[in-house]
């Protein structure tokens, strides 16, 4: 069984206190709407492959957010066992830049569409967690 580990973020753009929407991307391959991620390289460690991956397929510099760390597992196909480590930030800029050869488009969406859109039942689960993530965190 090949074994396959990628790291990403949910990108939340806010307005003074209120989450007002989240970062969708569109996979090229596949064509299924998600959150920005890729594969690790060398010795990269968990945050540093999910800021580079973020910042390759939307333009985005982020900055993570501490104390939310979500692991997805699944398998893309047979034979291929994926762990996806993922992370939030928030952002006050729309502006995004797609990698072509990576995105086909890019939305931002409120959270209750988001979760209606993302093509995995992983994926909603991940928003949801995010979500309430927030609602413990009166700080952010």
């Amino acid at each position: 069984m090949k074994k396959e580990k990628s790291c990403g973020a949910l990108i939340f753009l806010k307005h003074g206190n209120d989450i007002e929407k989240v970062l969708l991307i569109r996979h090229r391959h596949g064509g299924h709407w998600s959150f920005p991620k890729g594969h690790m390289e060398g010795k990269e460690t968990e945050t540093e492959t999910a800021l580079r991956e973020v910042k390759e397929e939307t333009g985005k510099d982020i900055v993570l957010i501490p104390g939310f760390r979500e692991r997805v597992d699944y398998s893309p196909k047979p034979n291929v066992e994926k762990e996806v480590i993922y992370f939030i930030s928030t952002t006050d800029d729309e502006k995004v830049k797609i990698q072509e050869e990576e995105i086909s488009q890019y939305c931002w969406m409120d959270v209750d569409r988001a979760y209606r859109s993302v093509s995995f039942m992983n994926d909603k689960n991940l928003l949801s967690k995010a979500m309430d993530f927030f609602n413990r965190k009166a700080d952010l």
